[in-house]
C-alpha cells in the first residue's frame, strides 16, 4: 500500500483545525496542523507535505504573503481557505501562486473532492498525455515540454506555476478544439463551472501576462466570446 497523503494543515481556528484534520485523517490522509504563517514556513523547511492547506486570515504573516514565500521553497499543491465575501482573496489566492481555493465556511466533502482533484493531476498528466509529448508554435515561438513541464518563448524560460502549466498544456494539447470553462475546470480542478467560479479566467489572464500576449488580438490563447478558449495551433 502507498503511503498517506501529507497535509499541512495551517489555521488558526483551533475548532475548525481540530474538525477539519479529524475528518481527513478519518479519510486516510495525515495531517500536521500549525497556527500562524512563520511556523508554517519552519514546517514546510522541515518536512515538506504533499499539500498545503492555507488560511489567508492569520495571526502574524497572513496566508498571501506564506503562499508568496512557500512557493520560494515548496512545489507541492497549495489550497488556500478564502472567506466568502472577499473576491479579492481568490483573486490574489491564485496570483501568489495557490493552485485552487476553497471559500469558508468548510464544507469537509467539498474539501475532499477538491483535494483528491489535486492529487489525481499527477498522475493525470501521465496518463492523458498523447504520445508526442511537446508542443512547438513556430509562428510565437512557444515551446511546452510536456514531459519536463517546461515552457519557453523565444528560447527565453517562461516560469509557471504547476497550475498554470496544467492549464496552458492542457489547451496546447487539445488545440485548436474551442475549450468551456466547464470543460477546463473539470479538467483541472475536478469541479463544475458554477456560472461564478473566475479562476479559469483569471489563470488564462495571468498566463497571458506572463507569455507577453495581455493585449489582443491574443496571439497565443483566444477567447471564443460565450464558449471558451482555445490555444493557436502548432
Amino acid at each position: 500500500m502507498e503511503p498517506p497523503s501529507r497535509i499541512l494543515l495551517v489555521e488558526d481556528d483551533e475548532r475548525l483545525a481540530r474538525l477539519v484534520s479529524s475528518f481527513l485523517e478519518g479519510q486516510g490522509f495525515q495531517v500536521r496542523r500549525v497556527g500562524n504563517g512563520p511556523d508554517a514556513l519552519a514546517a514546510l523547511r522541515s518536512e515538506p507535505p504533499d499539500c498545503l492547506i492555507l488560511d489567508i486570515l492569520l495571526p502574524g504573516m497572513d496566508g498571501i504573503e506564506v503562499c508568496r514565500q512557500a512557493r520560494v521553497l515548496y512545489s507541492g499543491w497549495i489550497l488556500m481557505l478564502t472567506a466568502q465575501d472577499e473576491d479579492i482573496h481568490e483573486v490574489v489566492a491564485l496570483d501568489t501562486g495557490a493552485d485552487d481555493y476553497l471559500t469558508k465556511p468548510v464544507r469537509p466533502h467539498v474539501l475532499l473532492s477538491r483535494l483528491r482533484a489535486l492529487f489525481r493531476r499527477s498522475t493525470r498528466g501521465a496518463a492523458a498525455a498523447p504520445s508526442r509529448d511537446s508542443r512547438w508554435l513556430p509562428s510565437v515561438g512557444l515551446r511546452i515540454d510536456g514531459t519536463l513541464r517546461t515552457a519557453s518563448l523565444a528560447d527565453e524560460p517562461v516560469l509557471l506555476t504547476d497550475a498554470e502549466f496544467d492549464l496552458l498544456w492542457l489547451l496546447a494539447r487539445r488545440a485548436p478544439e474551442v475549450l468551456t470553462r466547464d470543460d477546463l475546470l473539470s479538467a483541472l480542478r475536478g469541479i463544475e463551472h458554477d456560472g461564478l467560479d473566475r479562476s479559469i479566467d483569471m489563470r488564462i489572464s495571468k498566463l497571458r501576462r506572463k507569455l507577453g500576449d495581455e493585449e489582443p488580438p491574443h496571439r497565443i490563447i483566444k477567447t471564443v466570446r460565450g464558449r471558451g478558449y482555445f490555444c493557436t495551433p502548432d
